[in-house]
C-alpha cells in the first residue's frame, strides 16, 4: 500500500524526478496543506522503493527540504514535516497583501443584513425551547423541500435534515452509512475536501475523468458496473472545478446504471444555483430514485460565513442520519436557520444577484488571461471557477512561483486523487473585478517567471522556485 506522501505525489509523475524536483513537489504539498506540520515522512529507503529511485536521490531531496526548513530529522523518529521559522516571501492566510485563490467564494449578498433583521422575531420566538433540533426548523425544512419540488424533484420536509454546511452534511452521511474499506467512485478533478472526507472514512477512490466539456460517460458506466462501488460522490451542476453540467438524459442513464450496480449516489449541489448564462436548468438528480442522497448549502449563494446546509434523502436514510448525528452534533445554529428561511423566500432575486456577480468576475478573469501568453479562458457558463489548460505540466511550479508574488494558488493536483492534472489550474471567478484584476496581474508575473520552463515538465526543472 502506497504511503500518504506517494499517494499525493503520484508515483507515475515522479518516477524519473530529480532530487530537486522531488523536494519542490513535497514543499508544494506542505504549503498547500496536504502534508501537515509534524507528520512523519516515509523513510528514505521506503520512499526510494516506492518511487523506484535511488536512495541517494531521496536522501538529497530530504536534505534540501531540511536545509530550507521544511523538514526536520528527529533522532529515532525519522523525518517529519516542519515550516521555516521565517518565511517573509510566502503569503499566508493572515497576510493582508496576499490574494487567496484557494477559496472560491463571494462576499455576502446585499440582502443578508435585511434578512438577518427580519429573522430576529422568529429567533426570539424560539427562546422558550431547548434550542436543540436534530432535524432543523420545520419551516426551513419546508422551504428547502419546496425548492427541490420547484426544480423538479418532489420533496417533503420529512426528507430534509438541516446541517452546519454541506461538508458537515457529507461527513454525517459517511458517518452513518460509510463502509470502511469499500470503494467510492469520484470525479477527477473534484472538491478536495470531499476526497479527504472519503479517505478519512476509509474509502478507496476510483477516479472517473471530467473536463470542461463534461464526463466520460462510458468510463463512468464501466467503472460502476465492473467495480460496483458502494458510493459515488458527484457534482453534476456547475462541477467544481470544471464548470461542466450533466444533461438531463445523461442523469437518467447514470442513475439507472448506479441503481443496477447497487451504488448510492452522493450528489453535491452546493454549486447548483450558480448560473450565469447556461440557458437551461436540469432536473435535480434527486428526481431519479431513492438511491440518491443530495447535499446542499447556503454558503455559495448567500455567504461563506453562513454555515448552513442540508441533506435530502429517502426517509429511511434520514432516520439513519438522525440516529448518528448526536454522536458529534446536536443540531444547527438557530440564527442561521432563521436567516435562511428569509433568504429562501427571495431565491429569484438572490440567484439573479449571484449570477450578475459571477458574470462580472468571469469577465475580469477573461480580461486578465487575455494578457497572459498562451493562456485563454474556456467557456464558463456558471459555477465557482474556470479550469485552465496550461499547455504543459507546470501547475505546481506556477503555484510555487505565484507565492513569490503574494498569490495563493492551489495547483491542479490539489483536485485529484494522486498527483495528476499538472496541466490544469483552477481560477475562481468569485472575487470582485478589482481584486481579480490584481490577481491576474500577479499570475502574469508568476507565469513570466517560469520562462522556458513553461514548455518543460516539472521533472525537467533544474532550479527551485523561490519561496
Amino acid at each position: 500500500m502506497a504511503s500518504r506522501l506517494v499517494a499525493h505525489l503520484g508515483p507515475q509523475v515522479l518516477a524519473g524526478a530529480s532530487a530537486q524536483t522531488l523536494a519542490e513537489q513535497v514543499r508544494a504539498l506542505i504549503l498547500d496543506g496536504r502534508l501537515t506540520v509534524g507528520e512523519r515522512l516515509p523513510s528514505e529507503r521506503a520512499l526510494a522503493l516506492e518511487l523506484r529511485r535511488s536512495r541517494s536521490t531521496v536522501t538529497r531531496a530530504y536534505g534540501l527540504l531540511e536545509a530550507d526548513g521544511y523538514a526536520v530529522r528527529v533522532h529515532g523518529g525519522g523525518t517529519r514535516v516542519s515550516l521555516p521559522h521565517e518565511r517573509p516571501a510566502v503569503p499566508t492566510d493572515d497576510d493582508e497583501t496576499a490574494i487567496d485563490l484557494s477559496i472560491a467564494s463571494m462576499d455576502s449578498t446585499p440582502g443578508l443584513y435585511d434578512a438577518t433583521v427580519r429573522s430576529l422575531p422568529r429567533l426570539a420566538a424560539l427562546r422558550g425551547t431547548s434550542g436543540y433540533s436534530l432535524r432543523g426548523l420545520p419551516e426551513l425544512r419546508e422551504a428547502v423541500a419546496a425548492r427541490f419540488t420547484e426544480r423538479g424533484a418532489p420533496t417533503t420536509a420529512d426528507q430534509i435534515i438541516i446541517t452546519s454546511g454541506a461538508l458537515n452534511a457529507v461527513n454525517l452521511v459517511l458517518a452513518s452509512i460509510g463502509r470502511r474499506g469499500s470503494r467510492s467512485l469520484v470525479e477527477q478533478p473534484t472538491f478536495p475536501h470531499a476526497l479527504e472526507a472519503l479517505a478519512r472514512h476509509g474509502y478507496r477512490m476510483l477516479p472517473t475523468p471530467v473536463d470542461i466539456d463534461g464526463w466520460d460517460l462510458s468510463h463512468l458506466a464501466d467503472t460502476l458496473l465492473h467495480s460496483r462501488p458502494h458510493l459515488a460522490y458527484l457534482i453534476p451542476d456547475f462541477h467544481n472545478p470544471t464548470g461542466a453540467t450533466l444533461p438531463d438524459a445523461e442523469r437518467a442513464r447514470l442513475a439507472a446504471t448506479a441503481r443496477n450496480a447497487g451504488t448510492l449516489l452522493l450528489i453535491d449541489e452546493t454549486t447548483a444555483e450558480l448560473d450565469i448564462d447556461r440557458g437551461w436548468a436540469p432536473t435535480p438528480m434527486a428526481a431519479h430514485g431513492p438511491h440518491v442522497i443530495t447535499v446542499g448549502s447556503m454558503s455559495k449563494i448567500a455567504w461563506g460565513g453562513m454555515r448552513l446546509g442540508w441533506i435530502r434523502a429517502e426517509e429511511s436514510l434520514i432516520r439513519q442520519f438522525l440516529a448518528t448525528r448526536p454522536s458529534f452534533e446536536l443540531g444547527t445554529a438557530l440564527l442561521e436557520q432563521c436567516i435562511a428561511v428569509e433568504l429562501l423566500d427571495e431565491m429569484p432575486a438572490l440567484t439573479a444577484h449571484v449570477g450578475a456577480r459571477l458574470g462580472a468576475g468571469r469577465a475580469a478573469v477573461a480580461e486578465g488571461l487575455a494578457a497572459i501568453d498562451r493562456l485563454a479562458m474556456p467557456p464558463t457558463p456558471g459555477g465557482l471557477s474556470t479550469w485552465l489548460d496550461l499547455g504543459s505540466p507546470v501547475s505546481t511550479s506556477l503555484s510555487l512561483a505565484a507565492r513569490d508574488h503574494g498569490l495563493i494558488l492551489p495547483p491542479g493536483p490539489r483536485f485529484s486523487t494522486g498527483g495528476v492534472l499538472e496541466r490544469r489550474l483552477r481560477i475562481p471567478i468569485t472575487l470582485t473585478p478589482e481584486r481579480t484584476r490584481e490577481a491576474m496581474t500577479r499570475l502574469r508575473r508568476a507565469w513570466e517567471d517560469l520562462g522556458d520552463d513553461r514548455g518543460r515538465s516539472p521533472r525537467e526543472h533544474t532550479h527551485a522556485a523561490v519561496i
